[in-house]
């Protein structure tokens, strides 16, 4: 007898009052919702204005969900086009099904649109929204779990997911990969917020960060599912996908700090804010105040001036320095 497992949902429906929202889709809700939160946050904190990212997140949140979607109907084609299936269902967005890889990608294109249109460099968007994004995903795995799909190979831990009996899948006690993937991403999200502030990553390479820590873990949580997937020389397809992505965000690590070290100093112009680092709240106060210390500085020579007036004496000195 199984003394301890999570439960899954009874259904994959929330009902806020009288209207019907869908587990999975309030997930991707929220979780745009707290991307958008903290990436606001971030990017005020570097100089820029507030709301721009909710600005930018109008063109790459549709985006990254068309491309999301896209990856995975691409992939996973025998599920909507195959003989006895039916094409419209890979509409249903609802019902599950979008690939981070495209989502990512296809959002890229729109976040990179709404900074053209702003006049903002896509590179330091993204370091400000990258932990965001992290988050959205642990928050978005839930919604696997209200519909109970994407768990792992059975076993019998005390935080084994409890699978029901359906047409497509077989009741038993799995791992809850949604789960690890959750909280890998919340690790993420931490990560890269730290080495931020410890390093200060900029020109884009904070989002690689989150890109390279993503696909490290996916590489070994994507490992452990056992729902159905394209193979590749013995791997899945998403593995591989997690290798490549992972070279390449290392790659674009590496070379970003060589080629152009430091973080950039204004991230939007219209702001004209730059961020100076290593400065204190003394630093500032004092920044604050060099305009009075100026004026202070200055008294002496227009005292000395009046002194060589009074005098008779160097009126065409003491001329050119009140010029």
């Amino acid at each position: 007898m199984d003394l301890a497992y999570i439960p899954s949902p009874s259904t994959g429906v929330i009902h806020l009052g009288p209207i019907p929202l869908r587990g999975y889709a309030f997930c991707i809700i929220l979780g745009v919702f707290v991307a958008v939160w903290l990436g606001n946050k971030r990017w005020i904190a570097r100089g820029g204005t507030a709301g721009t990212v909710a600005d930018i997140a109008v063109w790459a949140v549709p985006f990254g969900l068309v491309g999301g979607r896209l990856y995975h109907v691409i992939t996973d084609y025998q599920l909507y086009f195959s003989e006895g299936e039916n094409w419209v269902d890979a509409f249903k967005i609802w019902e599950g099904g979008l690939g981070i890889w495209g989502a990512i990608a296809f959002g890229a294109v729109g976040a990179w649109i709404g900074c053209r249109r702003r006049g903002i460099p896509l590179p330091a968007y993204a370091d400000a929204i990258a932990p965001g994004i992290a988050l959205a995903q642990a928050i978005g795995r839930w919604g696997n779990w209200f519909n109970q799909e994407l768990y792992g190979k059975p076993t019998d831990l005390p935080w084994a997911l409890k699978i029901t009996e359906s047409a497509n899948r077989e009741a038993g006690l799995y791992h809850p990969t949604f789960l690890y993937e959750s909280l890998w991403c919340v690790g993420v999200a931490f990560l890269v917020i730290w080495a931020d502030r410890r390093f200060e990553l900029g020109h884009g390479r904070a989002f690689a960060l989150y890109v390279a820590a993503y696909c490290a873990g996916r590489g070994w949580i994507e490992y452990m599912r056992v729902d159905e997937a394209h193979h590749i020389l013995g791997l899945r397809l998403n593995v591989w996908t997690a290798i490549i992505v992972f070279v390449l965000a290392v790659v674009y690590m590496v070379v970003s700090a060589r080629v152009r070290p430091g973080r950039e100093e204004i991230v939007e112009p219209r702001s004209r804010k730059p961020v100076e680092t290593g400065k204190t709240d003394d630093d500032a106060e004092d920044a604050g105040t060099g305009k009075a210390a100026s004026d202070d500085a200055a008294e002496p020579d227009d005292a000395g001036d009046s002194h060589d007036v009074e005098n008779g004496a160097g009126n065409g000195a003491g001329s050119a320095a009140k010029g």
